[in-house]
């Protein structure tokens, strides 16, 4: 399929894995034909292990691009031996200049104190490049949260020329990357714990002071803020590179539906097969269109469903923590609302209460509370979550657009959870 164009390619990525978290992406799109040939490329930085570690648990004979710039930090050379040792990748490539491309470029090793964007260039742009040649794309670590034009990053952009990047990771909150390592004993960069919250070469990074940006570090003092693997045609982009005249497949939408109303919830003493129970996924919800920015104003958490944001109204009859013993939910097959606790978003036993308790034939609704983000949505609808309550702080970051880009969960299969 890659006589498609770039651009057609990636659209149809896009609409192919949108309702896929990070690890579904990387099971499936790896091996999708309109993907091509995939590389990682890693710089064993201070987030780094979190993507390794994904990509070890679905594909880990997809090569590892790693460049030694030759001015690394020793902490940097020793942390991508042991990952390297302890992962079980099987393609980790380290890339770099030749020595005769140095002799020439930099012999004195004192180009990143003349021009720091041609050090760059030499060092990793160039190495980089040449490695990526057979290959159609490549996979980032990029995020939304990181700002700029990543705030709107898909899983999958055109990187014109002719590739295709892969950002598996681009919904991804900073806690959820600090719980993915926890939960999965990951080591962390020994540089993280002393200051250096972002790992680049060793003369051009800096200790971070509490409340600076994280990347106030990388070539301090000067104007300069990306090393160059995400430069085209001379300008920085941290954003999606949009081909010519492609249309915008996404639109972000004016409005987003809020409910006006909120259907009654069955009676506790519904019981299943009951009229109140069988009409659970046919409640029909009254919504206004209101402006998109109004509710994420609000500090309230939110009710997300299949139609947009709702106000948060009912109290769970029960609360069931992820540890709940699944011999007893039976007891609560007459409660009218039952919540889900999800602690860690990469804590998957939530999802396996709500598909017990259907299973049982629990008629009533299920809320999910806690640490779920827009990835999971479809999930969580697929396994018999009515709806997803989420506080203020991520409604705004991901807005209801977000949300609703996978409402259409029965058209997908979503049954692998999230690695952890």
């Amino acid at each position: 399929m890659l006589d498609l164009s770039l651009a057609e390619r990636v659209a149809a990525l896009n609409a192919r894995y949108r309702n896929h978290a990070a690890v579904q992406v990387l099971r499936h799109a790896l091996a999708d034909p309109d993907l091509g040939r995939v590389a990682l490329v890693s710089s064993f930085g201070a987030e780094s292990v979190v993507l390794l570690h994904l990509l070890s648990v679905t594909s880990p004979h997809t090569p590892v691009l790693f460049i030694d710039t030759g001015m690394l930090f020793p902490e940097t050379l020793d942390y991508q031996r042991a990952i390297a040792e302890r992962l079980p990748l099987t393609d980790i490539r380290v890339i770099g200049a030749s020595d005769a491309e140095i002799a020439a470029g930099d012999a004195g090793g004192t180009l990143h104190r003349r021009d720091t964007d041609a050090c760059c260039n030499l060092r990793k742009v160039v190495p980089l490049e040449r490695a990526l040649a057979d290959f159609d794309g490549w996979i980032t670590g990029r995020k939304r949260f990181q700002g700029g034009q990543r705030e709107e990053i898909d899983f999958f952009e055109v990187e014109a020329p002719g590739r295709i990047r892969v950002n598996p990771l681009a919904h991804w909150r900073p806690q959820d990357l600090v719980d993915y390592m926890d939960e999965n004993a990951l080591p962390r960069h020994p540089l993280v714990a002393r200051g250096y919250p972002s790992i680049g070469c060793a003369p051009c990074t800096s200790p971070v002071a509490p409340g600076e940006d994280p990347r106030s570090g990388r070539w301090r003092g000067q104007a300069k803020t990306e090393c160059g693997i995400h430069f085209i045609g001379g300008r920085i982009v941290r954003g999606p590179v949009a081909a010519p005249d492609a249309p915008d497949a996404n639109p972000e939408p004016d409005q987003v539906p809020i409910a006006a109303t909120v259907p009654a919830h069955p009676p506790i003493d519904a019981q299943p097969g009951t009229p109140a129970a069988q009409d659970r996924s046919e409640d029909q919800i009254v919504t206004t269109p209101m402006p998109a920015a109004i509710l994420p104003l609000r500090d309230e958490p939110v009710l997300v469903r299949d139609d947009g944001f709702h106000p948060v109204e009912g109290e769970p009859h029960v609360s069931l923590p992820p540890d709940t013993d699944p011999g007893v939910l039976g007891q609560y097959l007459n409660a009218g609302l039952i919540a889900v606790e999800f602690p860690a978003m990469t804590d998957g036993r939530g999802f396996s209460l709500a598909r017990i308790l259907r299973e049982l034939g629990y008629g009533g609704r299920i809320r999910a509370t806690g640490a779920l983000i827009a990835d999971q949505y479809a999930m969580a609808r697929r396994v018999g979550i009515d709806e997803v309550q989420i506080p203020a702080a991520l409604a705004r970051r991901q807005p209801a657009a977000q949300w609703l880009a996978r409402a259409d969960w029965r058209d997908w299969d979503h049954r692998a959870r999230l690695a952890g």
